[in-house]
């Protein structure tokens, strides 16, 4: 018989296609979201769980998942959203699928880094309204990237691809990192390690976030550390939105202590800060980092070559979690 995987979101009909002749798959037809309760049913008679970032497998829906659960295959990068200690107390294998939206998400993060000095999505909204009366010697005046500092946190693939954008552009490259990337990397984007965030912030005009969610991570930009941004300084983030208090930040673009902010992620997602919604030196992105076809196809290709793999008696490409204890 074949394996049979629950997928809880649509994902490109090439995708869908490939699973359905490989495996017994059940498709999401209508593309909301799981609820919890249908969680905890997928887990019950699914011998392989492929989930998205919107759903919460939390311990008490890992807890009642039934004996032929032996593998959960995520379809994205961050696993964020799936209690890892709890799948491997049930011996169930974590993948994910890294690696493949790299350059995607810096496309966007380098997007919002030229958007939000040269007030890009201002302008548009200028147009559309019909306010525009020609050009003029002081209208919408921004700030050149050319030249700037930009400070990345977390420097993986994902930084490291955002770095060769922005030194393209002319800009310094600094960064924070667990540790110092290898030095022929940091030699060829010639970028300058900060061993802690309060070193690098004070001395940059551009930060970056691209580091994942974890414990270590949650609210690492604090009110506290945000305040030693200058006041000139703006901040972009493509990674995840817990890294930052929301509300602190809120506070310094309110308050005009930090020029502007990029966000394509959010810490209460889909739940936008209304307040965030009314200024206009925001500009705000519906998590499209990764939305790409070609992206969102390879991403499907590694859940599939995951799930054959683990079935086929070896190690996951992909694997986050291993099955034994």
């Amino acid at each position: 018989m074949k394996t049979k995987i629950i997928l809880t979101r649509r994902l490109p009909d090439t995708v869908e296609t490939r699973m359905r002749e490989l495996f017994n798959a059940t498709l999401n037809e209508s593309d909301q979201p799981f609820s919890e309760m249908q969680l905890v049913e997928a887990v019950k008679t699914a011998d392989v769980l492929v989930p998205t970032v919107t759903d919460d497998l939390n311990a008490s829906v890992i807890e009642q998942s039934g004996p032929q659960l032996r593998l959960i295959a995520s379809f994205g990068t961050g696993v964020d959203h799936i209690d890892l200690k709890a799948a491997r107390k049930k011996g169930i294998t974590v993948t994910n699928t890294p690696g493949v939206l790299s350059e995607d998400t810096a496309d966007v993060a380098m997007a919002l880094i030229l958007a939000v000095p040269r007030r890009i999505v201002q302008g548009d909204t200028k147009i559309r309204s019909g306010q525009w009366d020609g050009w003029s010697p002081t209208g919408m005046l921004g700030h050149r990237i050319n030249g700037k500092r930009l400070g990345i946190i977390g420097m993986g693939s994902i930084g490291q691809a955002i770095a060769r954008r922005a030194k393209a552009f002319g800009m310094s490259i600094h960064y924070h990192n667990r540790k110092a990337v290898h030095p022929s990397t940091e030699a060829d984007l010639e970028a300058t390690y900060w061993e802690t965030v309060e070193q690098m912030l004070p001395r940059v005009d551009i930060i970056s976030v691209n580091c994942p969610s974890t414990p270590a991570t949650h609210h690492l930009l604090n009110a506290e550390r945000l305040s030693l941004l200058p006041s000139h300084s703006y901040l972009v983030n493509t990674g995840r939105g817990d890294v930052i208090d929301e509300l602190a930040l809120l506070d310094l673009l309110k308050e005009k202590k930090i020029a502007g902010a990029g966000l394509d992620v959010y810490e209460h997602e889909p739940v936008v800060t209304s307040a965030l919604i009314d200024l206009p030196n925001v500009v705000l992105l519906p998590h499209i980092g990764s939305a790409t076809i070609e992206g969102r196809h390879a991403m499907g290709e590694k859940v599939i070559i995951n799930i054959q793999t683990f079935f086929d008696g070896h190690t996951p490409p992909d694997r986050v979690v291993p099955a034994m204890l």
